[in-house]
């Protein structure tokens, strides 16, 4: 009976003992939500350019020798057309039209495969010309004019380095009192010098492998209008010989003539002479039959 309550003493101790540790321990934390995957980390961005100073300015390249050519009307070509559209050879147009020089381009352009090169004098060209130049000239002298600023074959700008002077216009004759035309080719330039004018090219109007059309500022003046005539050519020696053999021979001739003169001169008085004395001696005589006849 003793143990029953012995053991019976110590269940109940283990059982407070049980409870009280129970009770007094901690209550555990409640488990955190889970965390979302951390992404991945991306390249890291490249860094900010830092400034820098400005860079020199790099020299640009030289401007091309003639600026791009205007476009050319649709339809046929027309070289008085092309020139209205660029705007600026309202007198050159006219005296294309005026002395038939346009007509004959547009001939040329359909009856040969040369093609044709036309130096374009502007407004402000012919302006500069002297007072009255163009109404001096004649109809003739104002189509030579023309023609001379037309050559017969179409001539890009690469190929003036390659010509052969002097160039051949429409004009004709090349000899030095006469049309010549000459033409010298730089890497930026192409001069021209007739004798009289001396110029460059300033800009393309129009080419198209078949017809170019090169600016001028300036009238390209021929020699055979505007310049001074040729020095008459000197005699030939044997000219001279016979002009000298003639002069001798007249010399002769006038000589031979007074010679003659004189003779004539000379046999005339004789002959008068001669008839006094005849008279005379018949006077005496019809004297001397009277004093007989006593």
């Amino acid at each position: 009976m003793v143990m029953k309550q012995t053991f019976f003493s110590f269940l109940l101790l283990f059982l407070f003992h049980c409870t009280t540790s129970v009770a007094q321990a901690p209550i555990p934390a409640p488990l955190p939500p889970p965390t979302p995957p951390t992404p991945t980390a991306s390249p890291p961005a490249p860094p900010l350019p830092t400034k820098s100073p400005p860079a020199a300015p790099t020299k640009s390249p030289p401007a091309p020798l003639v600026p791009a050519a205007a476009p050319s009307p649709s339809g046929p070509t027309n070289v008085t057309k092309i020139l209205e559209k660029a705007k600026g050879f309202s007198l050159f147009i006219r005296l294309l039209k005026s002395t038939s020089v346009a007509d004959q381009i547009e001939k040329q352009l359909n009856d040969s495969n040369n093609g044709v090169t036309i130096f374009a004098p502007t407004d402000g060209a012919f302006s500069s010309l002297s007072s009255g130049v163009l109404n001096s000239l004649n109809d003739e002298q104002k189509e030579e004019l023309i023609q001379f600023h037309v050559l017969s074959s179409y001539i890009p700008l690469s190929q003036f380095q390659t010509v052969s002077n002097p160039l051949r216009t429409n004009a004709g004759d090349t000899s030095k009192y006469s049309f010549p035309l000459n033409v010298t080719a730089y890497p930026n330039s192409v001069n021209i010098s007739t004798g009289l004018t001396h110029t460059s090219l300033s800009g393309t109007v129009y080419s198209d492998g078949q017809l170019a059309i090169y600016q001028l500022d300036k009238v390209l003046l021929p020699m055979n209008i505007f310049g001074a005539k040729p020095p008459s050519p000197a005699p030939s020696p044997t000219k001279r010989k016979k002009e000298n053999n003639d002069s001798t021979t007249d010399d002769t001739t006038a000589a031979d003539s007074s010679t003659d003169d004189n003779v004539n001169a000379s046999g005339a008085m004789s002959l008068t002479i001669m008839t006094i004395q005849t008279t005379v001696l018949s006077g005496f005589a019809m004297i001397l039959a009277i004093v007989l006849s006593l």
